[in-house]
């Protein structure tokens, strides 16, 4: 059986497990107990507040599973093991594709991270994965869905 490894930063690590804390001794509660107001109304084959209710706890229990299936196999990545101008988790990158001006700027999380309106992109990502491991200066092709295209880097840091 091949373990499953989930790379994600010191504070992706923090953010689930908080998280986790809040749908156990917070959500949990509220939906256990809309479900027993729920059931105080009767017949439930036509009862829609117990089949929300139902159905959210579902979704719930799923988030909570996933969420400790990924702190069980979570591999905290140390950024600052990485050379200083290299790309990797943990690490903010700024880039401009070849022969345009305007830089873009991610900082490189775990999948379970990631969050591209905030400006964090998954290491699996097509852009993410072809940058790790490459160095300030280096002229990196990247294949998305959209099509290929050639990426300066201009500059790796530590996170903020």
């Amino acid at each position: 059986m091949v373990e499953r490894v989930f790379p994600m930063t010191a504070d992706g690590k923090q953010q689930l497990e908080e998280e986790l804390e809040t749908l156990k001794l917070e959500k949990r509660p509220e939906v256990i107990e809309r479900i027993k107001i729920a059931r105080s109304f009767g017949d439930l084959s036509e009862n829609s507040e117990y089949e929300s209710a139902k159905d959210e706890q579902s979704v719930l229990e799923g988030r909570i599973k996933q969420i400790q299936e990924m702190l069980k196999y979570a591999q905290v990545v140390d950024a600052t093991q990485a050379e200083a101008d290299e790309v990797a988790i943990g690490k903010k990158v700024v880039f401009t594709e070849v022969g345009e001006d305007d830089p873009e700027e991610y900082i490189i999380v775990g999948s379970s991270e990631s969050d591209p309106l905030s400006g964090k992109i998954s290491n699996n990502s097509p852009i993410a994965n072809a940058l790790i491991g490459k160095k300030t200066g280096d002229v990196v092709s990247i294949a998305t869905p959209g099509g290929e295209f050639d990426v300066e880097i201009l500059e790796v840091t530590l996170a903020d």
